[in-house]
C-alpha cells in the first residue's frame, strides 16, 4: 500500500515524540481513503501485535485488498444484552443513554467515542468508521426494560456516543422502532445528532413534542461545505441540517444547535455564525463544547491536522494545550467540556453574547416524567385479576 511520508520537522511538531517515522508509515495515501476521516488504521489498543500492511511486489496491477477496504461499510449483526447505558458523570445532565449503534460512518476524526471500538477488538481509526455493529434486538430489549417493576423514569439521552441517525439506521430504523415504543410508553427522550435524517421522523417527534417529551440538538461544526466536509465525511451537509432546525421547529419540536465541537484556529472562528444561522431557522437554545482528544484520539486528529492543514499544526495543538493544562487532554469532571485558561474563557465569553445576541436564551420547559406508562410484556402468563 502506497503511504505519505510528510516531512520529519512537520511530525515531530505533531507529535512531540520520536516517533516520527512510525507516524509517516502509518497513514494512508489520501486516494485510498475518500470520504474517511482518519487516516490510519492502527490496531485497538488491546491487541497483542501490530499489523502493517506494505506492497510486497507481488502485485502484479501494484493495488492490494487492502486498498479497497476504507471505501466499504461492514455492518455486524448484534444481539445486546443490555440496551439502557447508566453513567454517575457529575457534568453530563443525563444518567441513561441509548446506542443502537457501535462505530459511526459519520467519520469525524475527533470523535471521543472512537477509543471505545478497542473493546471489540477493532482500530478506533477506520475500522470505527466502517466496521458498524448494530443492536438489531434494540427495541425488544428496551421493552423488556421499561417494563421492570423497578424502573423509575427519567429522560434517555440518544446520540451520546455514536449517532442514532448515521446511515445504518436508513435501512435499520432502530431509531425509529426506538422513539416508537418511547411514544407509546410517553417515556422523555433527548436527541443529539449531525443528520438531517432526523425529520423522517416528525410523525413521532411532533406528537412527543405536543406532550413535552422530546427535545433535539442539532450539531454543526461549520457554515463552510468544503470544511465541513473535510471534519464530517458523510454527514448532512450544513444546509441540510439548518433546513432540518427549522422543520423541526415549525412542527413545534424544542430545537437548539450544538457548536460542537470548537477547534482553535480551525472552526472556532465561526462559532457566531452558527449561532446565527440556527436561529434563524428556530432554534430555541445553543451550547458549544471545546475539542476533546482522548485516547487514540490525539493521534488520529494530529493525523487529520497534518492532511488538511499541515502548516496548522503546531498552532492548534499549542492552542489545545493552553487549554488542558499543558497536556493534549485533561479529563477532570467539569474541565474536560470547557477546558482552562484564556483561550477557553474567551470562547466561553463569545458564546454568551451571541447566545444573547441571537436570541437563543429561550427557556426549554422540563421533559415531563409522570405520564409514563409501563408496556406490556407478553410473556404467555394470563393476569390474575
Amino acid at each position: 500500500m502506497r503511504v505519505l511520508a510528510p516531512s520529519f520537522e512537520q511530525l515531530d511538531k505533531l507529535s512531540g515524540t520520536r516517533d516520527a517515522d512510525l507516524i509517516a508509515r502509518r497513514m494512508l495515501d489520501p486516494a485510498t481513503n475518500r470520504g474517511r476521516g482518519a487516516q490510519s488504521n492502527r490496531v485497538g489498543r488491546f491487541e497483542r501485535h501490530e499489523r502493517e500492511t506494505f506492497d510486497d511486489g507481488w502485485s502484479e496491477t501494484g493495488a492490494t485488498v487492502e486498498d479497497l477496504k476504507p471505501f466499504e461499510t461492514v455492518e455486524h449483526v448484534e444481539r445486546a444484552r443490555s440496551i439502557i447505558t447508566r453513567n454517575d458523570s457529575p457534568d453530563i445532565p443525563f444518567d441513561r443513554s441509548i446506542n443502537a449503534y457501535r462505530g459511526c460512518e459519520h467519520g469525524c476524526s475527533y470523535c471521543f467515542a472512537r477509543p471505545s471500538h478497542a473493546y471489540l477488538g477493532h482500530s478506533a481509526g477506520l475500522e470505527f468508521e466502517r466496521d458498524i455493529y448494530v443492536k438489531v434486538n434494540a427495541v425488544d430489549l428496551l421493552r423488556r426494560e421499561l417494563a421492570d417493576k423497578r424502573y423509575r423514569v427519567k429522560p434517555i439521552a440518544m446520540g451520546t456516543n455514536t449517532d442514532p441517525y448515521q446511515p445504518a439506521e436508513r435501512k435499520h430504523r432502530l431509531t425509529r422502532g426506538i422513539l416508537e415504543l418511547l411514544l407509546e410508553t410517553r417515556h422523555p427522550v433527548t436527541i443529539t445528532t449531525k443528520s438531517a435524517l432526523v425529520v423522517r421522523d416528525l410523525d413521532i417527534l411532533k406528537p412527543m413534542a405536543e406532550l413535552g417529551l422530546v427535545r433535539v440538538g442539532l450539531s454543526m461544526t461549520s457554515m463552510d461545505h468544503r470544511l465541513s466536509r473535510k471534519m464530517e465525511p458523510r454527514a448532512s451537509t450544513p444546509e441540510r441540517r439548518l433546513e432540518a432546525i427549522r422543520l423541526l421547529s415549525e412542527a413545534g419540536v424544542p430545537t437548539s444547535v450544538l457548536a460542537a465541537p470548537m477547534i482553535p484556529a480551525v472552526n472556532d472562528m465561526e462559532l457566531e455564525r452558527i449561532l446565527d444561522a440556527a436561529a434563524a431557522q428556530g432554534a430555541r437554545e445553543a451550547t458549544a463544547i471545546l475539542l476533546r482528544l482522548p485516547g487514540e484520539v490525539r493521534d488520529i486528529f494530529r493525523e487529520w491536522l497534518l492532511r488538511h492543514f499541515p502548516d496548522r499544526v503546531g498552532h492548534v495543538m499549542g492552542l489545545v494545550r493552553d487549554t488542558r493544562g499543558g497536556k493534549d487532554y485533561d479529563a477532570t469532571f467539569g474541565k474536560r467540556m470547557v477546558g482552562e485558561g484564556p483561550y477557553a474563557v474567551l470562547l466561553r465569553q463569545r458564546l454568551e453574547l451571541a447566545r444573547v445576541k441571537y436570541g437563543l436564551v429561550k427557556s426549554i420547559p422540563p421533559l415531563r416524567t409522570d405520564l409514563f406508562r409501563a408496556p406490556r410484556i407478553d410473556d404467555g402468563q394470563l393476569d390474575l385479576f
